[in-house]
């Protein structure tokens, strides 16, 4: 079984490389979109994205801590790097709380409504869920990579982002 800090070592490794990634594109590219590609998001928009998510199945979920989401919103959203910084600091805070207080084996105190019929294992225990909080994490990232060396690779060749 993985431990709490095992756990928050590889989210913390991917909320770090989140943080590299927005420093790297720059206030003038966090907010670009692979316009050639359908459904692309900005470095920004997965930040907001991420943060929603943490916040949904680490608090929501796991513990019964009801916050507010608007996930739609959340890939519309645009920012400067340091808002972007400053929103992975505190969805970085919020989920070692959420970690803190998980007790892993037990069942989610708010799982979501359909959970019990499609019997999710990504809701299962509070672990499970914490599980599919760095699952997120990690997809995202591969996303949010690919999207970085595309936008700078046509910033070296001179074409429009």
């Amino acid at each position: 079984m993985i431990s709490r800090d095992e756990l928050l070592h590889f989210c913390d490794s991917a909320l770090d490389q989140y943080a590299a990634v927005c420093r790297d594109l720059g206030d003038d590219l966090v907010n670009a979109r692979l316009d050639d590609v359908p459904g692309s998001n900005s470095a920004f928009a997965l930040v907001t994205h991420i943060g929603g998510v943490m916040a949904r199945w680490g608090r929501t979920v796991n513990r019964g801590i009801v916050v507010p989401r608007d996930r739609d919103a959340e890939f519309r959203a645009t920012g400067t790097v340091e808002e972007a910084l400053a929103l992975l600091g505190a969805g970085r805070a919020a989920l070692h709380e959420d970690v803190a207080a998980a007790a892993p084996r037990e069942a989610p105190a708010d799982p979501p409504a359909d959970a019990a019929e499609r019997d999710d294992p990504e809701v299962r225990t509070q672990g499970a869920v914490l599980l599919h909080v760095y699952e997120e994490l990690a997809q995202h990232l591969g996303q949010l990579e690919v999207t970085r060396d595309v936008l700078l690779a046509r910033r070296r060749a001179g074409e429009p982002a």
